[in-house]
């Protein structure tokens, strides 16, 4: 699947995110914006001080609508887009005071997101000469799940299930809870009402035939070697999808990619993200 910015979960998503972020900063009230006249009016412009992907623009403006509606924001980038160093992303106008309210909480989601964002692109490009696919994973902050996995998709990478509810992954402990991969598998189908795809753990080649004889939709090589991989896919084509996943990372993936599997995963594009450096600045009018 593909989150997208119109989805309602992640319009809610959003909401939830800022009201408890702005909760977690404001507090009782922000008493140094209350030093600044409440009549004094002021624009300020964001820039990036690194290059990267910019994600963020959802959570701005609801932080923007919480903090005082009439600010009103004036676009330079979208989510998705290539930014540059010293590259103005967006000028906000309105209250002087409100202005250094939303300031903290709206720069604190966009250089995480654009974080994310940024690192999903690296990888998606080491990968980009094959048919290959980058998935996140469940690897996610607490509370940010689908800020991040909107950010995975702005950087060119795929979201696998967004939590326990809409699709089955079984492994290892399912398997062993369950008796074998076929009886998981029969027990999945059989419970879902919704046809849910299912997706089975493995961790030898004699379990990826059994979850092609159990009917599984997709197969999740576990720390799989490339020798291993490689035999997978010709075992596989035709009868399973393959994932690829197990401490890959930017030295690996690659070479997994060129095996030929459906997709490969890491919770690396989500757990070890450098948040980009942003500044806000109150400018001239002009």
């Amino acid at each position: 699947m593909q989150l997208k910015s119109d989805d309602p979960r992640l319009s809610a998503a959003v909401r939830s995110n800022v009201t408890a972020a702005l909760a977690e900063d404001v507090g009782t009230g922000d008493i140094s914006a209350a030093l600044i006249h409440s009549s004094e009016q002021a624009v300020a412009r964001v820039i990036t001080r690194d290059a990267g992907v910019f994600c963020g623009r959802l959570w701005v403006e609801e932080t923007c609508r919480q903090v005082d509606p009439a600010i009103s924001i004036d676009w330079q980038v979208a989510d998705g887009a290539v930014i540059t160093p010293d590259q103005p992303l967006f000028e906000l106008s309105g209250s002087a005071r409100s202005l250094l309210t939303a300031e903290r909480t709206l720069l604190n989601f966009v250089q995480l997101l654009s974080g994310t964002a940024t690192r999903t692109r690296h990888y998606v490009r080491l990968i980009e000469h094959t048919a290959t696919r980058l998935l996140d994973t469940r690897k996610t902050i607490p509370g940010l799940r689908l800020g991040q996995k909107f950010a995975v998709a702005c950087g060119g990478g795929h979201n696998h299930r967004l939590g326990l509810f809409d699709q089955y992954l079984i492994k290892e402990n399912h398997i062993a809870a369950a008796g074998s991969v076929r009886a998981a598998v029969a027990a999945a189908k059989q419970q879902s009402a919704q046809s849910l795809r299912v997706e089975v753990e493995v961790e030898s080649l004699e379990e990826l035939n059994q979850a092609i004889s159990a009917g599984a939709d997709i197969a999740l090589l576990d720390n799989f070697s490339l020798e291993d991989t490689r035999a997978a896919v010709a075992t596989a084509t035709g009868q399973i999808e393959l994932e690829a996943s197990g401490g890959i990372t930017v030295d690996t993936i690659t070479d997994i990619a060129e095996t030929g599997v459906d997709y490969v995963s890491t919770g690396d594009i989500t757990k070890q993200v450098t948040p980009i450096d942003l500044s806000m600045l109150f400018v001239q009018r002009t």
